[in-house]
Formats: C-alpha cells, sequence, structure tokens
C-alpha cells in the first residue's frame, strides 16, 4: 500500500513538474516542507531561515500597535499555478493578467474575497518564489501591498465589524486567478487560520454621546428626529478608532442644521484642509464668471486665452482643448494622476516654477477630447488661470467677493501656486459648517438669503453625469463626482466634493440633505470607503427612518 502511494506521488510531481513554464526555487528550508500548502501567522518579524516552529502563532492577540503577518508556504511558483489555468499564455502575458486571489473568512464566514491587482508584488518573485512573507500590520511601517489589502478587508469589507472584542477564528485561503475574457480561479494552493483574541476598546460615555449643537452657528437648529441609538453606534465607531481620522461631520436636511459633530480636537472653528474639495469651488466661480459675462461660455478654447505655440508639444488639438473638457477631466491632456508613469500626474507638476506652464507644455494623448475621463488635477490649475486673467482684480479678490462674501464665509485659507495665484487644485482651508454653506448653494438652485450667487442651470450642467455606462465609477460632471447610496431597496443620488483624506461635501439630488465629512486619513486606502459606508451604512438610515 505504501509503496503505491509513494507510486502515485511520484507520478503527480512529475507531471507538476512538467507543466512548470519556470523552473521555482527549491524548497530546502524544513520548516517550510512541513508546511507546504499552508498560511502561518506570527506576531513578529522573523526571517524564513530562522524560522522555528514554536514562532508560529495558533492564537494570538490581535492589537493595531504589533507586528501583524503571514508566511505562505507553496510547493509551486504563482507563474506555474497560473500557468495551469491557461497554457497558452506567455510568462509576461501570464503576469499582466493574473495574480492571487485571498480569501478572508472569520468564524466559518467568508466576508471579503480580492483578485490582487497584477501589479501587486515583483514578477521575479511570482516567477521564482515559493515561500513569502505578507505584514499585514508592521511597526516599521512596511511600505508592502500586504498592508492596503488588509486596510480593504478589516476597515471596509466587514474585517472591523466581525472582530468585535472577543475570540474568533480568522481564516486566510489563497487561489491563484486569471482574467482574461473571463475570469479564472484555481483551486486551493494555500490555507491557514488562527485564534484571534480582540481585546476590549475602553470608551467614555462622553465620546459616544451625540454632541449638542451649540448657538451662533450660523444657521438655524433642525427639531427634527432621527435615530440616535444609530448615531450613537457610529459615535463609537469613530471612538474606538473603527472608523479613523474623521474629523467632523455636519448634516443640513431641509436647510437646517440637523447633526454637528467633532472629532479628534477638531471642534467648529477648526479650517479643515479638504484637499480636492478646492475643485468644486473652481466648478462655482467658473459658472458666476460666465453669470457675469467675463467669461463667454464653458465652450470656449484654449486659444482664445493663450498662444499655445509658445508652449512645448504644441498641435492643432491642443486648440480644440474646451473649459468644459477642464471641468469634466475630459481635456486629452496626457494626464492621469491615477498613473504614476503620466508626464501630467500632479506629483511632476508640485516641484515646477510655473503650474500654468507645465500643463500648457504637457502633450496631448490619441483621447478625444470631451469623451475620455482621466482624473486631472493639473487641468483644473489651468481654469484657475483662465479666471484669474479673466475677471476684474483677480481670481481672489473676485472668489472673496462673488462667492464667500455672499455665503458669509470670512475665515479660509487658500493654498496658492507659485506665482502666488489661488490653486484651484485643491488646498482651500474652511470650517465644515461653512463646508456646508457651500453645499446648500447648491441644493438651493444656486440662491442663498433670497440673493442668486450661481444660476441653476449652471448647477443643472454640474449636476449631469458626462460618463454614463463607465464600469470604473459612478459618473462626473463639472468637478463634481456622481455617488448613488443604497439603503434597503432606495437608492438616494449625489453629486459630491471629494478630498484626499475622505472629505467630503455631498448634496443629495433628491432629498433636501446636505452632508459634510471632514478627515485626515490621507493617502489611506480606505479613506473614502469607510466615509462612504458612514454614510450609506449610518447616516442615511438614521436621519431618513
Amino acid at each position: 500500500m505504501k509503496s503505491t502511494l509513494l507510486f502515485v506521488l511520484i507520478l503527480i510531481s512529475i507531471f507538476s513538474f512538467g507543466q512548470n513554464i519556470v523552473e521555482p526555487e527549491k524548497t530546502e528550508n524544513s520548516v517550510q516542507k512541513n508546511h507546504v500548502n499552508k498560511v502561518m501567522f506570527l506576531d513578529k518579524v522573523i526571517p524564513l531561515e530562522n524560522l522555528k516552529e514554536s514562532d508560529f502563532s495558533r492564537t494570538m492577540t490581535f492589537q493595531e500597535d504589533k507586528d501583524f503577518y503571514i508566511r505562505v508556504f507553496l510547493n509551486n511558483s504563482l507563474i506555474n499555478y497560473l500557468h495551469q489555468l491557461d497554457s497558452s499564455l506567455t510568462v509576461d502575458e501570464l503576469l499582466k493578467k493574473g495574480n492571487y486571489q485571498f480569501n478572508f473568512i472569520v468564524d466559518g464566514k467568508l466576508l471579503y474575497t480580492e483578485n490582487l491587482n497584477s501589479g501587486a508584488g515583483t514578477a521575479e518573485s511570482k516567477k521564482l518564489k515559493t515561500s513569502f512573507r505578507i505584514p499585514f500590520i508592521s511597526t516599521k511601517n512596511e511600505d508592502s501591498w500586504g498592508k492596503y489589502l488588509w486596510m480593504r478587508f478589516y476597515l471596509t469589507n466587514g474585517g472591523i465589524d466581525a472582530l468585535q472584542a472577543g475570540n474568533h477564528i480568522l481564516k486566510i485561503e489563497i487561489k491563484p486567478y486569471l482574467k482574461t475574457s473571463t475570469l479564472k480561479v484555481g483551486n486551493v494552493i494555500a490555507e491557514g487560520e488562527t485564534n484571534l483574541i480582540v481585546p476590549q476598546k475602553n470608551v467614555s460615555k462622553e465620546q459616544i454621546a451625540i454632541q449638542k449643537i451649540k448657538p451662533n452657528s450660523g444657521w438655524k437648529v433642525s427639531d427634527e428626529k432621527f435615530n440616535h441609538e444609530i448615531i450613537r453606534t457610529l459615535n463609537q465607531k469613530i471612538a474606538e478608532n473603527r472608523f479613523r481620522d474623521i474629523t467632523g461631520i455636519i448634516v443640513i436636511k431641509n436647510e437646517k442644521l440637523l447633526l454637528e459633530e467633532y472629532f479628534n480636537g477638531y471642534k467648529r472653528d477648526s479650517l479643515n484642509d479638504t484637499r480636492s474639495v478646492g475643485k468644486s469651488f473652481a466648478s462655482a466661480l467658473m459658472g458666476i464668471a460666465i453669470k457675469d459675462g467675463y467669461i463667454k461660455s464653458e465652450n470656449q478654447n484654449l486659444r482664445e486665452f493663450y498662444d499655445l505655440k509658445q508652449f512645448n508639444n504644441y498641435s492643432s488639438k491642443k486648440d480644440s482643448v474646451t473649459i468644459k473638457s477642464l471641468l469634466t477631466m475630459s481635456s486629452g491632456f496626457e494626464g492621469n494622476d491615477q498613473d504614476e508613469e503620466s508626464p501630467g500626474n500632479e506629483e511632476n507638476m508640485y516641484p515646477t516654477e510655473n503650474w500654468v506652464k507645465f500643463v500648457l507644455d504637457l502633450p496631448m494623448s490619441e483621447n478625444k477630447i470631451g469623451k475620455t475621463w482621466n482624473y486631472f488635477t493639473a487641468g483644473v490649475v489651468l481654469t484657475g488661470d483662465i479666471l484669474d486673467k479673466s475677471v476684474p482684480k483677480g481670481l481672489e479678490n473676485y472668489a472673496q467677493t462673488k462667492l464667500f462674501q455672499p455665503l458669509g464665509i470670512t475665515n479660509y485659507k487658500w493654498q496658492f501656486t507659485p506665482q502666488q495665484k489661488p490653486s484651484l487644485a485643491g488646498g482651500l482651508k474652511m470650517s465644515a459648517l461653512d463646508f456646508a454653506k457651500f453645499g446648500q448653494l447648491y441644493k438651493n438652485n444656486g440662491t442663498w438669503n433670497d440673493k442668486t450667487v450661481l444660476d441653476k442651470t449652471w448647477i443643472k450642467k454640474s449636476f449631469t453625469n458626462y460618463f454614463a455606462g463607465s464600469e470604473d465609477f459612478e459618473g462626473y460632471g463639472y468637478l463634481f463626482w456622481r455617488k448613488v447610496y443604497k439603503v434597503g431597496n432606495k437608492t438616494f443620488e449625489s453629486y459630491q466634493s471629494n478630498g484626499n483624506g475622505g472629505n467630503k461635501i455631498i448634496i443629495f439630488t433628491e432629498i433636501p440633505l446636505v452632508i459634510v465629512i471632514t478627515a485626515k486619513a490621507y493617502n489611506k486606502p480606505y479613506a473614502h470607503l469607510q466615509a462612504d459606508k458612514m454614510v450609506q451604512e449610518y447616516i442615511l438610515p438614521a436621519i431618513n427612518e
């Protein structure tokens, strides 16, 4: 019997070897040999060559300020597992179309599945490695795709709610996947579990309590009812750091202040750095300048404002770029902030001496103007320069007299370009209540205190989705994002100003509601996901029972 089993294992080994497209590294470590196809949990960083059986944690206390990582042991390299899914693809094609799939299971329930982006991990490691370490939480703040994978699972995809105080079984399964015309997922190539002890977090009643609205807010205070228990639960999660780096929540219902909450040391008069929320102010100011006649329309071309032949990479296509295409992030410039290799990525702009020249020097892409959306911060800088040279006394004075003064906004700070002009790319700081005024202006169809500040036809254009049918996002208007929230069987459409860190001014199109969330989770992958979760699972259910 033993000889027959050995023969079968040898045949399987020969068959597997014959299927390899790359020769993986040899398994020589005794610990790895004992745990092939296993995911093992550790609470301290130990190199593979120093690992002992006693280092693995079958039971561990989960603390977010302590190392927490896994060690994966395989009997082949990823590229060979992918090759088994589709033997017709080359190594390079497999690397571009596939990676690992991670499944997170808590107490027997599958909570989250992620097909890792094909760019996660080095090509060399995916070709050769049969053992690798993935830091989920690192006291040394290691820059790893594993850190962001854990954040997505834990903070925004059910982990933080499932792992309440107490004992839990956390299980991880890893499979290979390929995305060609269809999604192909292989069998489990590694799995493991640990008993996770989650300590109770100490939160005071004061931290959970709904904050009383103080006088002199500048708003009438609403007496409408809302579900206090849901908001207290939300406050508790913020206090427990389950929703992170939140600094403020403002809810305006029927033009009255219903909820005003501050966290993490922030107060009513705190100036919030909401980053790209300021882009929507560029849209408003352009609408005001068109209403006042200083700019004819958003359909004007760049050639009406600049001698484009004086800049690098001139083409006749650049003449046809419109203000509207800048407002809708579809100008056709070689600019994409979501692509690190893009010449027009905003990070390439900031070190330059002249941001306007940076934009106008960029080459044009093959994208048709007005049709292809790419997030392009530098293009919004250009709208600011067009405004600055078109309105009397410049953009800073115009914004003060035509927008901020009518809204009663007096305490704010611009970010400036190297030419000391207000940067409409973002960085405009003001209080959460003043950001709410901006949102309510749009909800009021452009009026404030019975005075028209913004033309309602401009608001209608701003709140139009110019990219319906896109698979990547829910839509975009004139420097406003479209987002639809779902609560039960109801949907709530909104247009919103979004900024790095999870900052939002949310204007709902069909219900009398404006929500402001201020936060400082800058460059964190969970920033907007957690803000949207707060709105969809807590604020909307509490307000619209």
